[in-house]
């Protein structure tokens, strides 16, 4: 009878299996299955991100217009950053904040740190793109954001997945914004202003939707909200197109994943790789 063994002699070919090597098969072992609130809830991360982007581009064109001056952008996003700190440690009643170590105190002198740094520097962002034409600071710009979106963490355990080089990107988009807007306070406002909408308020999406899921919902429904009226007011064509993106993305694409989940058909057994559980780290040690 034959053995699946290769230190004995048998005497079969080489590439011979007999009627029980279909028996071990098995189908989508570990294929998950999707819900698609479940899902929805979690393109939650994708829309915001979008909505973010949105309310960026739409700031900076109401700046670049002359119809938002610095001083009134400040002063709301020193108002909303201070709620937004509030409501980061009300959330799990200052747990994180013990658990990291770090005081109020630091986070102050952070933020001043932060904040004579970009004002001192202002005047060299205002010039420093003089000598690239306002077309190519648009086109690096789009760019920019674009890879913003690709690298950010929407949490996905992904290679393509790097915070850090999404938060630099979005940086360097708003830098070259800056750059084009009339004044240095101009360009001092929209730097800042872009280090709270790409790097604090997702830090506060994370802890709502972490602690809070319906409380996440109502933010990312006000938020998109916000945003489609901000855009309305530019362009209506573009307030339509961003309508039906982020409803493709919280709607279509959850449907799309789910319809196509019932259709996969992963197949396993003795033909795969061996795969090695035991951790071996004690043989190199």
């Amino acid at each position: 009878r034959w053995q699946k063994v290769l230190y004995e002699r048998q005497p079969f070919p080489d590439n011979y299996v007999d009627q029980r090597f279909l028996e071990e098969l098995q189908k989508n072992v570990h294929a998950r299955q999707y819900r698609y609130q479940a899902v929805v809830f979690q393109s939650g991360v994708v829309a915001q991100q979008l909505c973010s982007v949105c309310v960026f581009v739409v700031t900076w064109w109401y700046m670049d217009a002359g119809m938002l001056s610095p001083q009134r952008l400040f002063v709301a996003a020193l108002v909303s950053s201070l709620l937004g700190y509030v409501l980061f440690d009300a959330v799990d009643g200052g747990a994180g904040r013990w658990e990291s170590g770090r005081t109020r105190w630091a986070d102050l002198k952070s933020t001043l740190v932060f904040t004579a740094f970009t004002y001192g520097f202002s005047p060299v962002l205002k010039t420093l793109t003089e000598s690239i034409s306002t077309d190519t600071i648009y086109a690096m710009s789009a760019l920019m954001l674009l890879g913003h979106l690709i690298f950010f963490d929407y949490g996905a355990n992904a290679a393509i997945v790097s915070s850090t080089l999404s938060l630099n990107m979005a940086i360097f988009a708003s830098v070259c914004l800056a750059s084009r807007l009339p004044r240095s306070l101009h360009a001092f406002v929209m730097v800042t202003f872009a280090m709270q909408i790409f790097a604090l308020w997702p830090m506060l999406q994370k802890k709502l939707k972490a602690l809070t899921p319906r409380c996440y919902v109502g933010v990312t429904v006000l938020f998109a909200l916000a945003a489609l009226a901000g855009l309305a007011t530019i362009s209506t064509v573009g307030a339509v197109l961003f309508t039906s993106l982020l409803l493709a993305i919280c709607g279509l694409c959850p449907y799309c994943l789910i319809r196509l989940q019932l259709l996969k058909d992963n197949i396993h057994g003795p033909w795969d790789e061996a795969e090695i559980k035991e951790d071996l780290s004690r043989f190199l040690m």
